[in-house]
């Protein structure tokens, strides 16, 4: 089977901090799911380099767009990797790769019906000495009257045009923009009402926030979305007269999918539309990017009457993860930025962290007293102490040798059974509740390990004790792949112990009088003085703020 998973492109104008890392991990999840299953796997994401906030920052530190984006970029790929991130490609829509697919993909739609040109108002800033994208236009909303941007109201949840705000102002300079008349192309969006709106009811098994999102987004009226933009910096726009102009990033970063996607087959002599049209396609990123995938990226897609292209399947969306009851703001500096967060901390623990306690149906809130109790209660004492304990004996007791025996017959009838009820939440984008049902395991694991009083029957009766240690080899050798998904490099530690080769999704039995390897502690324990350290980094930061 062929599985497309396609992780928001993050913007590359700054670091990434922990909210990103929460919506995107379960993308990581999902592939080392299904490559554990066997099946053909692409992880695309990449940076999105383009659009005025780049600009913007290159200008103030008298630096080039590119050598801005490119910083960044290289810190991502450094934090994904740390991470446990498996990308099968994580490009930047700066790339040549990248330029030359968006090109040919908009010549082809500007040939299909559903393109036209325009003259339009745009926002242009004296000050600043540019024009300015739709969100960098603030004032008031002309329905409600509360504050808004150029493209939307947040309050009202009204689709705006930047001239129809109130006291419109540069959200740069903070001054007056004019308004000038100028060309661009659109996109008939309005045209495809009909298909996006069969093509949203047919997913009410989508998150709650995505279906409903996105039909708010269709009974409340679609409008044409302009393709083009007078940037300085991004993609050229493939059409004669629009020579001054780029495309909008809109129309091109959520195409990064499909260049990702095209590169990946081109490698691998597969064919790019074959690929794209039978694959099971999952895109992951947070609350805020739910249109762009649901109403955007399948516009975009329709609009190419050339050729029919597969619509996204599954939306894995997740809600607001909040700092210590604050909403994270990179402007007030209230983050934990990543680059910082895995030089003091395990990528397990950070992981595990996120998917269990994550905003993945609900809003949620990090604090660092249930990051350290979460780490020393439920990775180091429920699954890294069964995983201790068990080996440990076994060194001690059986000459470092897993002991010849049965395994308990109640023990494999559950492994067995927990594979595919795991793997079904898994698929369906229920990664906090196939976590929890994986760790239910492991505490029954301990209760059986507590039971059964090795450290008694090995003097009382050893074929006992032998069956005990050789049930609890295999138990830690199957979570070692029900948790690879989850927790990769704890995995890595297990299999390398018992030798095994590779994570598989099914149940597997480890021979008895098999040497292990050496026996590795799976998590430290952090000791809790750290908790107040960290909140008080955080408040001295609030205080600093607060004017």
């Amino acid at each position: 089977m062929n599985i497309l998973i396609g992780n928001a492109w993050p913007y590359a104008n700054g670091s990434l901090h922990i909210g990103h890392i929460a919506a995107l991990l379960p993308g990581d999840i999902l592939a080392r799911y299904f490559r554990s299953k066997g099946d053909r796997v692409f992880l695309v994401s990449g940076s999105d380099c383009h659009g005025t906030p780049v600009a913007i920052r290159a200008r103030q530190e008298n630096k080039t767009p590119e050598e801005i984006s490119d910083y960044y970029h290289n810190e991502f790929v450094d934090c994904f990797n740390r991470l446990g991130f498996t990308y099968n490609l994580y490009g930047k829509t700066s790339s040549s790769e990248h330029k030359s697919f968006v090109e040919d993909f908009h010549k082809k739609l500007y040939d299909g019906g559903y393109v036209y040109e325009k003259s339009t108002l745009q926002a242009y800033c004296i000050q600043c000495k540019q024009f300015l994208p739709d969100r960098f236009v603030k004032g008031l909303c002309p329905h409600c009257g509360k504050p808004a941007r150029g493209d939307q109201c947040e309050v009202c949840g009204s689709v705006l045009e930047p001239e129809n705000l109130l006291q419109a102002e540069c959200s740069i300079c903070k001054k007056a923009p004019e308004f000038s008349s100028t060309n661009h192309l659109y996109l008939a969006v309005t045209r495809m009402k009909k298909e996006l709106e069969e093509y949203i009811e047919s997913h009410k098994d989508w998150r709650k926030n995505a279906y409903e999102m996105s039909k708010r987004y269709i009974q409340e009226g679609l409008r044409d979305r302009s393709l083009t933009r007078d940037l300085d910096w991004g993609i050229d726009v493939p059409k004669d007269g629009f020579g001054d102009k780029k495309i909008y990033i809109w129309a091109e970063n959520v195409l990064g999918y499909l260049s990702d996607c095209y590169t990946l087959c081109g490698q691998q002599g597969i064919d790019f539309y074959e690929f794209w049209n039978s694959s099971r396609q999952y895109y992951v990123h947070g609350k805020d990017n739910i249109p762009f995938h649901t109403i955007i990226l399948p516009s975009l897609l329709l609009g190419r009457t050339d050729i029919k292209l597969k619509l996204p399947d599954d939306i894995i969306s997740s809600e607001y993860l909040t700092l210590e009851g604050r909403k994270i703001s990179t402007s007030e500096n209230w983050a934990i930025w990543v680059k910082d967060f895995i030089e003091r901390y395990e990528p397990d623990s950070i992981r595990y962290f996120l998917i269990g306690n994550g905003p993945e149906k609900r809003d949620t809130d990090f604090t660092w007293r249930e990051f350290i109790n979460s780490h020393n209660g439920e990775l180091l004492g429920a699954y890294g102490n069964f995983v201790n304990r068990s080996l440990v004996f076994i060194q001690k007791n059986f000459e470092n040798k897993i002991p010849e025996a049965r395994c308990n017959e109640n023990i494999l009838q559950s492994l067995t059974n927990i594979y595919p009820r795991v793997g079904e939440l898994i698929e369906q984008g229920n990664f906090k509740e196939a976590l929890d049902a994986i760790f239910v395991f492991v505490r029954s694991a301990n209760k059986y390990f507590d039971d059964s009083k090795s450290w008694i029957t090995i003097k009382s009766d050893v074929e006992k004790c032998r069956e005990t240690l050789y049930t609890c080899v295999q138990i830690i050798a199957n979570l070692s792949n029900l948790l690879e998904p989850f927790l990769p490099f704890s995995s890595a530690k297990i299999r390398n112990i018992l030798k095994i080769e590779k994570a598989v999704w099914q149940c597997i039995e480890v021979p008895g009088s098999l040497e292990i390897g050496q026996v590795e502690i799976l998590f430290e324990r952090i000791d809790k003085k750290v908790i107040q350290e960290e909140e008080s980094h955080l408040l001295d930061i609030k205080h600093r703020m607060i004017p």
